[in-house]
């Protein structure tokens, strides 16, 4: 009952030294793994019950093989935090040493910095901090890649630019931060998709001043997050992707949101995939031609 109950708590999984504590010796761990009760998973780690476990406690399984100290880390950190979608691959686990040792299954990451500020606890895992592990995530993912992720991570108020700054100013320069910089210099930028992202650099790229991005405007007690806004011209651009507006309830929410915009004096764009992608000089045209401001 101890055990179960203790394994309720940490996603199913637990270390040979958990279950010492539950008050089992390593004869009855063998019994147990005989027996199906316990599901080996890493080194002197195991599963309770069934091995069908979900991905936090994959997680947390391989940050309990790595020890004490050990954090989630990458692109594994990235996926807890919500970040980036989780691919399948070894889980990522660095490790404040510069032993060699080898943990089957895992990716080990070994580092000689390690500050308080870079540690975590999220989902009862322990895991690198936001901002150190979208600096991490610099040196094994491309650029476009890391722009979602770093952008998705402002969108969800996990990180703000000063801890961006920060730890990049702290660790750099390293794999990765020449990216990592480029991105961060943008500025704010929590936007929610792929075709955000390409919709704003665009913006940028074509000499125009950065916009608000998904910013809460309160209009007639209703409060909505235009995808980008210019507030002294009056000017909203929405990015029309099929995630976010290609079924019949986000259509009719589409068009009540631009209703009240319009009642509220704000002109609106909406800018799809292919207008983006195909025609870029024709769409920044057109945002150009709607009013808005080019950088000063």
């Amino acid at each position: 009952m101890l055990v179960a109950r203790r394994a309720a708590d940490q996603w199913g999984v637990l270390s040979l030294d958990d279950l010492r504590a539950c008050g089992l010796s390593c004869e009855n761990v063998r019994v147990r793994v005989g027996n199906g009760r316990l599901h080996p998973l890493y080194a002197a780690v195991y599963a309770v019950g069934h091995a069908n476990i979900g991905l936090q406690g994959r997680f947390l399984a391989a940050v309990k093989a790595c020890g004490d100290g050990a954090l989630l880390s990458h692109f594994s950190a990235a996926a807890l935090w919500e970040f980036l979608p989780w691919d399948e691959r070894r889980p990522e686990v660095t490790v404040l040493d510069t032993t060699t040792r080898v943990h089957p299954g895992l990716h080990v990451h070994r580092t000689r910095v390690l500050a308080p500020i870079d540690v975590a606890r999220h989902a009862g895992i322990p895991v690198t901090s936001p901002a150190r592990t979208l600096l991490d995530l610099a040196a094994i993912v491309p650029y476009s890649q890391l722009r979602r992720a770093i952008r998705q991570a402002q969108s969800l108020s996990r990180v703000n630019l000063c801890q961006l700054l920060e730890v990049l100013a702290r660790l750099g320069p390293r794999r990765g931060t020449r990216n990592f910089a480029r991105i961060v210099a943008t500025g704010p930028a929590p936007t929610r998709s792929v075709l955000e992202d390409a919709v704003l650099d665009l913006v940028l790229r074509g000499g125009l001043a950065h916009p608000i991005v998904n910013g809460k405007l309160v209009l007639d007690g209703r409060p909505v997050y235009p995808d980008f806004r210019w507030p002294e011209q009056r000017l909203v651009v929405e990015a029309d992707g099929a995630a976010w507006h290609d079924h019949k309830l986000a259509r009719e929410d589409d068009a009540e949101r631009q209703a009240l915009l319009e009642s509220h004096g704000y002109r609106l764009l909406r800018v799809t995939w292919d207008q983006t992608i195909l025609c870029p000089a024709q769409t920044l045209a057109r945002i150009r031609a709607a009013g808005a401001p080019s950088v000063d």
